[in-house]
């Protein structure tokens, strides 16, 4: 890289590079202003949007990116979380290799013809579910994490102005699943406001429950250095993110804030080996049905590519699901900062991840070849897809939370649609954000 100034004393030329990394920060910062634009203009009531509270809570979303990815202490602290989850998925892999033995991740009693033909997804990645499952269970049995959580809301409660109990449940979904972290305020839910019920379901959608976040890393991890470190800050960042778009979307039209305290999850374990039991039961089930939703959404493209791929074709190529998909999340893609060449391949994960899943999106993300996407875009989509906002999960939130407050099934089922459109651009915003802070 030349001198900032010349030999002669005259300003160098900016190399062209440098230029062009300048630029795609600002298209982000664009992005960030677009997105919450579209935002307000899905607004119920774009009058009562508080401007006060939306700047507020941008700045404490920005605020709170900046210390998590550029303060150095921060940036080792999130570096031993990555050591801890790589220490995580060998202990895993231990496992499995016993009980599977070379299908598991064991050695190998040939050699594989293919490269890569030996990685099993369902035996070598998939079981470390059951592993997070017990560990999440243990960590609130010996009450590590709740003090955590607590402080998260009493954060999320002065610094953006929400209830005791939306604050708690938006802080609870850092580690927990749509589900799980609503039972946090479960004797609250039928006292919030439409605006808190929203936000609770927002905060659902924008997050990723901590028992599949060491999977995701885990898939990521050979594409994006310090993944796994990444995936925890996108789960902080989604809260103060969630609550910015959800208070905009669906404005509190109300002086009424719903306190709560932190209460213990409704699982109540009694021992250590109580909470390993009920922990691996619990992800039991969890990895059954990531497993068959797997089995049964892949099955679902393929017919669904097979009826499009009767369609002439177009530009000398079958129309497919996620070729449609690209076109159509391309331009949100660009947005977030992505160079247009890419947008299209971007906006093909998106869209996977809205139809389908995230797990999906990122087991495709893993499958793309380095020229795919630059490092900067491959990162910017891992923070944009960092999130339960698809058709699948929706089922899953509308009858866990109408389990939890019968009385409100009805607003439940009609703010569903809204909740996977205000996570999605949650995500979005997220990754408008950290392509702002982050140099090509």
């Amino acid at each position: 890289m030349r001198n900032s100034i010349a030999p002669c004393g005259t300003p160098a030329i900016i190399p062209r590079r440098v230029f062009g990394g300048v630029m795609l920060q600002l298209q982000s910062a664009f992005g960030v202003v677009a997105l919450l634009a579209i935002t307000w203009a899905l607004s119920e009531n774009r009058r009562a949007v508080s401007l006060r509270q939306a700047a507020i809570g941008l700045a404490v979303t920005i605020v709170t990116a900046l210390v998590l990815l550029k303060v150095p202490l921060v940036a080792t602290a999130f570096g031993a979380i990555n050591d801890a989850v790589g220490t995580i998925g060998a202990a895993t892999r231990a496992g499995t290799a016993f009980v599977f033995g070379y299908v598991g991740g064991g050695t190998l009693p040939f050699d594989p013809k293919v490269p890569g033909s030996d990685f099993i997804l369902a035996f070598q990645a998939l079981p470390i579910v059951l592993v997070m499952s017990v560990l999440t269970t243990l960590l609130f049995y010996w009450r590590v994490l709740p003090p955590v959580v607590r402080g998260m809301a009493w954060l999320l409660e002065r610094t953006l102005g929400v209830g005791g109990a939306v604050g708690l449940s938006t802080a609870a979904n850092i580690f927990l699943g749509m589900v799980e972290a609503p039972l946090f305020i479960r004797p609250y839910l039928a006292q919030l406001s439409r605006s808190e019920l929203f936000l609770v379901m927002t905060g659902g959608m924008a997050g990723i429950a901590g028992t599949v976040l060491v999977l995701y890393a885990t898939l990521l991890a050979p594409l994006i250095p310090d993944a796994a470190a990444h995936f925890v800050i996108a789960s902080v960042l989604g809260a103060p993110a969630a609550i910015l778009v959800s208070l905009i979307m669906l404005p509190e039209t109300s002086d009424k804030r719903t306190g709560g305290s932190l209460d213990d999850p409704e699982v109540q374990v009694s021992s250590t080996m109580d909470a390993i039991v009920k922990g691996t039961t619990a992800g039991l089930e969890l990895l059954f049905n990531i497993v068959a939703l797997l089995l049964v959404l892949v099955a679902l493209v393929y017919l669904v590519n097979a009826m499009l791929g009767l369609l002439p074709e177009i530009g000398g190529a079958k129309i497919s699901l996620q070729r449609l998909l690209g076109y159509l999340m391309a331009p949100v893609c660009w947005l977030m900062g992505l160079p247009w060449p890419q947008a299209v391949t971007a906006g093909s994960l998106m869209g996977t991840k809205t139809v389908l899943n995230e797990l999906i999106a990122y087991v495709e993300l893993s499958k793309l070849g380095l020229d795919a996407l630059d490092p900067r875009s491959r990162l910017i989509m891992l923070y944009a897809m960092c999130g339960f906002a698809n058709f699948a999960s929706l089922g899953i939130m509308i009858g866990g939370l109408g389990i939890m407050a019968p009385e409100r099934r009805d607003e439940i089922n009609a703010l569903g649609l809204k909740s996977i459109v205000s996570g999605t651009l949650t995500t979005c915003l997220m990754g408008a954000i950290v392509g702002m802070l982050t140099q090509p």
